[in-house]
Parts: C-alpha cells; sequence; structure tokens
C-alpha cells in the first residue's frame, strides 16, 4: 500500500510538470502565430500604401483644376494628399511596432495587451481609409462637376432640369455608397479575417492566464 501511494504521489507530480509543459507549449505556438499575423498586417499595409502611392503617378488628378486655373484649390489638395502619406506612414510605423513588441514579449499579459492594442490600432486604420474614401469621391465628383469646363453643358442642362438634377445627384450618391460598402467588404474580408485570427489567440491566451 505504501508503495501504492508512493506511485501516486509521483504520478500527480508527472502530471503537473506534463501540464505546465504543455501550457508553456501552446503560450509559444500562440505567441508565433500572433506574431505572424501582425506581420502579414504590416505588409498588407505598406503593399497597400504603395499601390495608391504608385496609381496617383500615373493618374494626373490635377489636371481638370489645372484647365479651370485655380491653382489655390490644387495647392490644398496636394497638401491633403501629403498629410495622408503621412497620417498612412505612421500606421505604418505603429504596425511594426506592434509587430516588434508582439515578436519579443515573454510576458503573458504583455502579449494580451499587445494583441489589443494591434486590434484597435488596425481598427482605427481601417476606418480612416474608409472616411477618406468617401471623401475623395464626394471631393472628386464635386471637383469634376464645378470646374471641368467640359461639363459647363451638361451643368446648364441640369440646372433648367431640376428633376434631372436631383437623379444625377442621387446616382452619384448610390455610387459613393457603393464604392465604399465595396471597400468595407474589402476591409472587412481582408483584415477582418486576421484580427478574428488575432482576438481568437487573445482568449486562448485569457484561459492560460487566469
Amino acid at each position: 500500500m505504501k508503495e501504492l501511494d508512493l506511485l501516486k504521489k509521483d504520478w500527480k507530480k508527472n502530471s503537473d510538470s506534463f501540464e505546465q509543459i504543455s501550457e508553456k507549449e501552446i503560450y509559444r505556438m500562440i505567441h508565433k502565430k500572433s506574431s505572424s499575423i501582425v506581420k502579414w498586417i504590416l505588409i498588407i499595409s505598406i503593399v497597400e500604401i504603395s499601390f495608391w502611392t504608385f496609381s496617383n503617378l500615373f493618374l494626373n488628378t490635377d489636371d481638370v483644376l489645372q484647365k479651370s486655373n485655380h491653382p489655390e484649390i490644387v495647392s490644398a489638395l496636394e497638401y491633403l494628399t501629403y498629410l495622408n502619406y503621412l497620417i498612412g506612414l505612421v500606421f505604418v510605423f505603429l504596425f511594426y511596432k506592434n509587430y516588434a513588441t508582439i515578436s519579443t514579449t515573454v510576458a503573458t499579459k504583455s502579449l494580451m495587451s499587445a494583441i489589443l492594442r494591434t486590434r484597435k490600432t488596425v481598427q482605427y486604420y481601417v476606418w480612416y481609409n474608409l472616411v477618406i474614401i468617401v471623401i475623395t469621391a464626394i471631393l472628386s465628383f464635386f471637383i469634376t462637376f464645378v470646374y471641368n469646363p467640359d461639363m459647363a453643358f451638361i451643368r446648364e442642362k441640369l440646372a433648367a432640369n431640376g428633376r434631372t438634377m436631383f437623379i444625377t445627384f442621387g446616382i452619384a450618391f448610390l455610387v459613393a455608397c457603393a464604392f465604399f460598402g465595396l471597400f468595407w467588404c474589402f476591409y472587412r474580408l481582408l483584415y477582418g479575417t486576421l484580427l478574428r485570427r488575432l482576438y481568437a489567440n487573445y482568449k486562448e491566451l485569457k484561459k492560460i492566464d487566469f
């Protein structure tokens, strides 16, 4: 009986050690997965900003304003463009900072905190981009309609017919909503998938920590 009791005690000690080893392995796996997810968020954001930058190089968006002789509006739009790039680079820096933090942290609570901070940063980034898309669509329509000399004939026709003008602006609004919905789905599919995986890691860490 004494030998059996000793065997039971030894088995309990070993089972506790196995549980600790298992939790450490789970933590390593979650840590690695979280670091990989944040790395992909960083890469995607860099690719996205690069894409819009190169697109603007090939598209002459100021051509309409140059024709209408409004250099002050051209300058204002250029400043807004530079400001948008600057904010985009700030987000990229924050993503890199979050990636570096998650990659190097060893404490469970610190990793959990970094995951939540990363999720908030990505959410702010997505909503900022969606707002910029809406503002850009409205400004593009307004500038094209008001300042483009080629639109003078259409403006006169619309001014003479209030119903046609209402329908035209209604269609423009629906097109803007369609673009917003399209990009919202894109961001939800791309970043939303990564954030859901990241939050699943957070919940697994919470089970380990408590």
